[in-house]
């Protein structure tokens, strides 16, 4: 229904969006929910359009609800503990993208960010020591412009490459892994009025890319380059959820929610290599270069991501026996992001300064609103359902002229009984985005622009008890 649940209860679901809900129960159940997606990708770069896709199965849906009936009476009269899991966050999909660069290269980038620095700053404790750039050093598609002529400062850089020459410039992005948590919510329903609930969610993320770069040349010295890195990025979370329910009139229910800030203790791994392949090329008197490769270190960083604070609020209306419609409003001040400094297990705290990443996010990013609409028809055992859901632009201004709108449009149907219930769905998500594989100072970087649609089928079984 478009996600739009925080003034609904009865369902599992809760206990993530609005731990109220849990206070609706009349029984206790066990449900599990596989599902299936399938990720298909369109990218634009320098006139050509390219595709990938990517498909996933896996369980985005567990829990087990107990309920407890209190004594019939005025006030307090049952309670619902609940432990679920939910995936909140899927991020498997693939980006490939192609096209003839004649305006500039990546080497053009490597020399604007090594100009300006002492090859000092490619050894180790150097500024890019273990970057791409240093990598690019490594292999000889950059070199120090005193080989040239020994009257150029040190803080200059060269190419062989001729200025103006085309590349074909080639690179795939595969990303993987999941945002999960767990919570540990109970509702309780006092007097058919009001409903109470609160949980603990604790989170995980595990994220993965490796991005394959690579350009190649005719009528230059250098063949092609390959690029590669890796990173990899884990950890644990925290956060609470408060949420009240209040039916003022039997057909009518509205919901508020609050969840606290989530509180993210991330590790990132990162590596990379690069390979050049030069036609057995003179770079100095009597030097010749063909395959020339390097690799950095394995870097590891560790710190930690505070998110803001999400609050929510929902009304349904209930048409007597026949269904429902419902629908959500959810703010989120996604500049209030922040990056903080983690204390290690050995006690000691990270000395990073994060206040220019965190100044940062604050002139990018806004707070917005997003909206979810959704309904339910009931006919006997059976139930059909739709809905929308929108995430408006995130950043104060669309970055590289591409909105970031988020859609999903969704349906589904659910059949139940007193032993069992089935509910299928059918979810369908749009948005665009756009990705630099780099920038350069002399001339236009070049944009990657590209639609992501996502589909995916949900089966959720359940067993009361």
């Amino acid at each position: 229904m478009g996600g739009a649940q925080v003034a609904l209860g009865g369902d599992y679901s809760s206990a993530y969006s609005n731990p109220a809900g849990l206070g609706m129960y009349n029984h206790s159940e066990f449900t599990f929910t596989p599902g299936l997606n399938f990720t298909n990708t369109s990218a634009d770069y320098l006139n050509g359009n390219t595709k990938d896709s990517k498909s996933t199965f896996g369980l985005p849906g567990l829990s087990i609800a107990f309920h407890n009936d209190a004594p019939k009476m005025k006030g307090l009269l049952s309670g619902t503990f609940a432990i679920s899991f939910n995936r909140i966050n899927d991020f498997n999909r693939n980006l490939t993208y192609s096209g003839n660069n004649k305006n500039n290269s990546i080497i053009d980038y490597f020399l604007d960010d090594a100009t300006g620095g002492t090859p000092a700053q490619f050894q180790s404790s150097g500024a890019l020591y273990n970057t791409p750039t240093g990598l690019a050093y490594d292999t000889y598609l950059i070199g120090e412009a005193t080989i040239l002529d020994p009257s150029y400062s040190n803080k200059e850089y060269f190419t062989d490459i001729s200025e103006g020459a085309e590349a074909y410039q080639e690179e795939t992005v595969e990303q993987r892994g999941y945002q999960n948590q767990w919570n540990f919510s109970y509702g309780v329903n006092v007097g058919d009025k009001f409903f109470v609930g609160a949980g603990l969610g604790i989170a995980s993320i595990r994220y993965t890319a490796k991005k394959v770069y690579t350009e190649s040349f005719t009528d230059e010295p250098l063949s092609n380059l390959r690029l590669e890195e890796n990173l990899d990025i884990r950890g644990p979370a925290f956060n609470g959820t408060l949420g009240v329910i209040f039916r003022p009139i039997d057909f009518i229910q509205v919901g508020l929610s609050a969840v606290t800030p989530t509180s993210y203790r991330l590790t990132d791994t990162y590596s990379a290599n690069m390979d050049a392949y030069w036609k057995n090329f003179e770079y100095l008197p009597g030097e010749f270069i063909n395959h020339e490769s390097s690799e950095t270190d394995i870097v590891t960083s560790d710190y930690g991501l505070k998110t803001p604070w999400k609050f929510s609020t929902g009304i349904a209306v209930f048409i007597q026996k026949h269904g429902f419609l419902t629908a959500d409003a959810e703010f989120i001040s996604y500049d209030n992001s922040k990056y903080v400094a983690r204390t290690s297990q050995a006690g000691y705290s990270s000395s990073d300064d994060f206040s220019g990443d965190n100044e940062t996010i604050n002139e990018l990013y806004q707070s917005v609103v997003n909206l979810r609409l959704g309904g339910e028809y009931r006919y006997n055992k059976f139930r059909f359902r739709g809905g929308y859901g929108i995430m408006p632009e995130p950043f104060k201004t669309q970055q590289n002229g591409v909105s970031r709108i988020i859609q999903n449009i969704s349906g589904g149907a659910g059949f139940r009984s007193e032993n069992f219930f089935v509910d299928l769905a059918v979810i369908y998500g749009q948005g665009n985005n756009s990705y630099r594989p780099y920038r350069v100072a002399s001339a236009s970087s070049p944009v990657v622009t590209y639609n992501q649609n996502k589909t995916s089928f949900l089966v959720t079984i359940g067993f009361p008890f």
